[in-house]
């Protein structure tokens, strides 16, 4: 066999093989389950002692994606980077505490899974009974946050009006320390995670009882991602049906969060 023989062989087979693991790759990615989630959102999602990611949100991902055949990615996120992160495909849905509702048209949504509230958060201390006493006073809330979102709306436009500030935090770890320190003297948030963040400390910090707003989450995907919504959605209904679904919910809430409903013919 001569040179130019043998080396046009030699090109072919390390082309073959170069295109063997090209496949075995896509193949690989194409069974991954990429989750966007914010790591400081507990209970939903965030870092653990051990320094791996846990939460209500993140073991309903991971349930969801060992039915389904795939494997799971656990990705953190920017939340203000969320939406590039999706149409980019670094990842595949947003899990994580994402409020649906005023975002009803910018992503493919499963059905509602969780009912959840926005609200104040002050020092119990504070003075501070309803929201008429947040007039002139410094609230935060996190960037693109629910919170953020409704208060910058017209319905809060007078509300917003009355405070000396509104400002924004990255993560509400650091919000409850800028609360402690009477750095700000509200935090406006989910209820959930108020909750969870408050535990243990509750004769430091109240809810104010009047909410800010009402919602739901759901699980995000790009607009038009039907087809994963799809298989997302219908094994979230089985884990409904057999139980799982309130089993990882009384793990976390103690009680069943679940509003997805399953009719009768299904069960």
């Amino acid at each position: 066999m001569n040179f130019k023989k043998f080396t046009a062989i030699a090109v072919v087979g390390l082309t073959l093989v170069a295109a063997l693991i090209g496949c075995a790759d896509q193949k690989k990615e194409d069974n991954t389950f990429t989750v966007g989630f914010d790591q400081d959102f507990p209970p939903f999602g965030y870092v653990d002692e051990d320094g791996g990611y846990t939460g209500f949100d993140i073991e309903m991902a991971e349930e969801c994606a060992k039915r389904m055949g795939k494997e799971i990615k656990l990705q953190p996120i920017d939340w203000n980077s969320k939406d590039l992160e999706l149409s980019s495909g670094s990842i595949d849905c947003i899990w994580n505490g994402f409020t649906m509702n005023g975002r009803e048209d910018k992503y493919t949504w499963t059905s509602a899974y969780m009912d959840n509230s926005q609200v104040f958060v002050v020092k119990a201390d504070s003075g501070i009974k309803t929201q008429a006493d947040l007039a002139g006073k410094y609230v935060t809330a996190q960037a693109d946050s629910a919170a953020l979102n409704a208060l910058n709306g017209e319905e809060f436009a007078d509300l917003k009006a009355s405070f000396k500030e509104l400002m924004t935090c990255s993560q509400y770890n650091t919000a409850f320390m800028d609360l402690d320190a009477g750095s700000v003297d509200a935090i406006a948030m989910d209820i959930g995670v108020a909750r969870f963040q408050m535990e243990g400390r509750e004769g430091e910090f109240v809810i104010l009882e009047e909410p800010i707003v009402e919602e739901q989450y759901g699980v995000g995907f790009l607009l038009g991602n039907t087809e994963l919504r799809d298989e997302v959605q219908a094994t979230l209904e089985e884990m409904v049906k057999d139980g799982t679904f309130a089993k990882i919910s009384e793990k976390w809430f103690g009680y069943d969060v679940c509003t997805i409903e399953v009719s009768e013919d299904e069960e």
